[in-house]
């Protein structure tokens, strides 16, 4: 059953299933600007949650926030009920994966040598990459259509192969969480889908998944529920029957936006 819609209201939304990962009050700011404040929200197990919001929102740096990479201006992030701080890098690692918006190699690898860096939270120090974990990031690229892949070198792929690696990558991590900013960059529409749809098949086991998008139609198709982000500090977190439609999105976005359906989906577009 999806949570109740909260606004900007401080109350803490509870799914039904066991948490993972919580904000607790939490305000995200850059520089002088207040772009999240007091959000409160627990992530569940078995969900997608989508966040939705115009460039200079404060998308990413939530979910930086949500990874430990950044400190959150008040309030906290709990994993698994401990606070952030208080776990080492391996340990959150080992829980919490993130798809960075944007990588870039600065050494040239092959497909293979980048999907086993997932495995590395896995490893003792100097240890060596076992078969099982080569069975792993093979099964990984596959998954994302690049399983005759394992040997091309990063500077032969495109971008939308270079995205694909790298969420090979976070696959072979096989974490907990999934904390994904902007998944379907650089990907062609096909392709969107199948990695959408992989991680949908991921929460369908009991992981759970966050992520960034831009296409509202996207997260209508994928997620559970969806955490909207104004950028002045205000929020609005529900599930996506209620949370997503024309009025909310073209407040959202300071533009006027006309909901659509086909084949039983909801589509969102500018009108």
């Amino acid at each position: 059953m999806d949570a109740p819609l909260s606004r900007d209201n401080g109350a803490l939304a509870r799914p039904t299933a066991a948490v993972r990962l919580a904000a607790r009050a939490l305000s995200v700011h850059a520089g002088a600007r207040e772009l999240v404040r007091g959000l409160s929200v627990e992530f569940a197990r078995g969900e997608v949650v989508a966040i939705l919001g115009r460039n200079g929102s404060g998308k990413t740096l939530t979910l930086h926030t949500l990874a430990g990479l950044r400190q959150p201006a008040a309030g906290e992030v709990m994993l698994d009920g401990v606070p952030l701080g208080e776990l080492t890098r391996r340990a959150i690692a080992l829980r919490l994966g993130l798809l960075p918006q944007d990588l870039e190699d600065a050494f040239v690898t092959t497909a293979m040598e980048t999907v086993l860096i997932g495995r590395h939270p896995h490893l003792a120090l100097w240890q060596w990459e076992t078969a099982e974990d080569e069975r792993l990031a093979h099964e990984a690229l596959a998954a994302v259509d690049l399983g005759d892949f394992a040997a091309r070198r990063s500077d032969t792929l495109s971008g939308g192969e270079q995205r694909r690696v790298a969420v090979a990558a976070l696959l072979a991590q096989q974490p907990a969480i999934f904390l994904l900013d902007e998944p379907t960059n650089h990907l062609d529409p096909h392709h969107q889908l199948v990695v959408l749809g992989l991680f949908r098949e991921l929460a369908r086991s009991g992981r759970t998944v966050i992520t960034t998008l831009h296409d509202p139609t996207l997260a209508a198709r994928f997620a559970d529920r969806v955490l909207l982000l104004h950028g002045d500090g205000r929020w609005t977190l529900g599930a996506v029957r209620e949370a997503l439609n024309a009025a909310t999105l073209s407040e959202l976005y300071l533009a006027p936006m006309m909901e659509l359906e086909q084949d039983g989906r909801r589509v969102f577009v500018s009108a």
